[in-house]
């Protein structure tokens, strides 16, 4: 698990219009809030993407860029910002190695049709603030979707000006 003060691990997934986003794109420009959700179109990663967007310009006002990430497809997350008139950036990490070099994933039981026992790889909803030099100021797992917005903003708000 990552910890504030550690570097954040660099990074390049499409984003729903198939245009790479790279961490490295907004080092020494802005501050980056990097959000991973388990589901397009789930109802609590729904409410955390259109809070999110709600307060986009504010964020934006407060110097720092948005993006959610998920193992959804580029086609999911387009059908998922377009139904739900997202202005959040959305991610594809259908390899899961975003979330993993984050930390993010953990292993699920999941139901055994043979006896065997079986697990799936799910993504457990977090969030890292991280500053304009790439250092992680703020590592949150487990977060909860609603109201989350809003607290990040006010993390994004305690950073110290550029």
């Amino acid at each position: 698990m990552l910890q504030p003060g550690d570097t954040a691990p660099p990074f390049e997934l499409p984003d729903a219009d198939l245009e790479v986003v790279a961490l490295e794109q907004f080092i020494g420009r802005s501050a980056v809030v990097l959000y991973f959700y388990p589901k397009d179109d789930t109802p609590g990663c729904t409410i955390e993407a259109v809070e999110f967007s709600e307060r986009l310009d504010e964020f934006e006002k407060a110097g720092a860029t948005v993006l959610g990430v998920s193992r959804d497809d580029v086609e999911s997350h387009g059908c998922f910002r377009d139904r739900h008139g997202l202005a959040v950036r959305l991610l594809s990490d259908v390899d899961l190695d975003a979330a993993r070099a984050y930390g993010v994933t953990q292993e699920k039981p999941v139901a055994s049709v043979d006896g065997v026992p079986r697990t799936r790889t799910a993504v457990q909803r977090s969030t890292f603030l991280i500053d304009r030099a790439g250092i992680v100021r703020a590592a949150l797992y487990g977060v909860g979707a609603r109201g989350h917005a809003a607290e990040m903003l006010e993390r994004v708000l305690q950073l110290p000006a550029p």
